[in-house]
Order: C-alpha cells, then sequence, then structure tokens
C-alpha cells in the first residue's frame, strides 16, 4: 500500500491545502492529514479543532484521514508506517525552506522521501498567516478558505479581539 503523509498546522485549513490534499489523495492509495501539536506557536484553533475541521473538509475523499501529531514529521511517518511525506510549494520563498527541510529529513530517515506538488496557481499567494490578517480586519475570507469554516474563524477571532480589549 502506498501511504503519504501530508504535515502542517492548517490554522486555519485553506483552500490552497485542500487543494494539495485532493490532488495527493490521488496518488496514494491511503493520505494521512497530519495536524501538527506544536507548543511553540499560539494557533487561532485547538488541534482538536483542527482536527475535526479538516476531516469535514475532507470527508468527500474515501482515502483520506486525519491525526493530530507532535514532534519529528519523519517520526510521525514511521508511526503511520509512510514512506511519502507531501509538501505544498506556492513559490521560489517555499521552495528554499522545504528543500532545507527534506534534505535534513533525508538525513534522519533516509527511507522516506518528500514529494513536493506546487500549488495550484489560483492559490499561490495564499496562506494560514494572509487569511488569519484579513479576518481580523473585517475583509472578506470566503475565497481562501472552505466554506464550512467561515464563520468559525470570524467568531474566533472576534472572541480574541475581545479578550484582548478586556485586557487594556
Amino acid at each position: 500500500m502506498r501511504r503519504a503523509v501530508y504535515p502542517g498546522s492548517f490554522d486555519p485549513v485553506t483552500l490552497g491545502h485542500l487543494d494539495i490534499i485532493e490532488r495527493s489523495a490521488r496518488l496514494v492509495d491511503e493520505l494521512i492529514v497530519g495536524v501538527l501539536i506544536n507548543n511553540a506557536k499560539r494557533p487561532l484553533f485547538s488541534v482538536e479543532e483542527r482536527v475535526q475541521m479538516l476531516q469535514e473538509v475532507t470527508k468527500g475523499i474515501g482515502n483520506v484521514r486525519v491525526e493530530a501529531f507532535s514532534g519529528l514529521s519523519v517520526d510521525f511517518l514511521r508511526q503511520c508506517e509512510a514512506r511519502i511525506m507531501v509538501r505544498g510549494l506556492r513559490a521560489i520563498t517555499d521552495f528554499e525552506y522545504e528543500l532545507q527541510m527534506a534534505q535534513t529529513n533525508r538525513v534522519l530517515a533516509p527511507d522516506i522521501d518528500t514529494l513536493f506538488l506546487t500549488t495550484n496557481l489560483e492559490y499561490a499567494y495564499l496562506s494560514s498567516t494572509t487569511v488569519k490578517e484579513v479576518a481580523v480586519y473585517g475583509g472578506d475570507i470566503s475565497r481562501f478558505v472552505p466554506e464550512t469554516v467561515v464563520d468559525r474563524i470570524y467568531k474566533r477571532v472576534n472572541e480574541i479581539m475581545q479578550q484582548g480589549k478586556r485586557k487594556e
């Protein structure tokens, strides 16, 4: 069985992420979307919320499952018995970082290959950070994220902004 893992923060999931998920799922028997638990960052959504959102937006893709993980991606791949790591590339700046990570992972886990997929040009500019920033300023994010997560993002951003006002 050809199994791959697409690791990331997905905070929040974007249409660019979904594009990579759909396309990579067609290339393998099973795709595991690995949602990183990163204690160094303060995510907009908890890992449980991100897993749930990804499960909702991928429910129509039969060979995709979503799991949370912490630690090194290569260790998670080994745990999943996967030998392919999927990474999305938007621009040359992504490539430089991703190449460095792929080479590091190759040293750590020579049995794991990294598969780079370039994002559909329609989403080449898009990042989770951009989505959050547009939402903070009340902009329309409906063209950036799956429809089912739009309201959740606005709600969470508003909650955080209200908490910030209370602290002032």
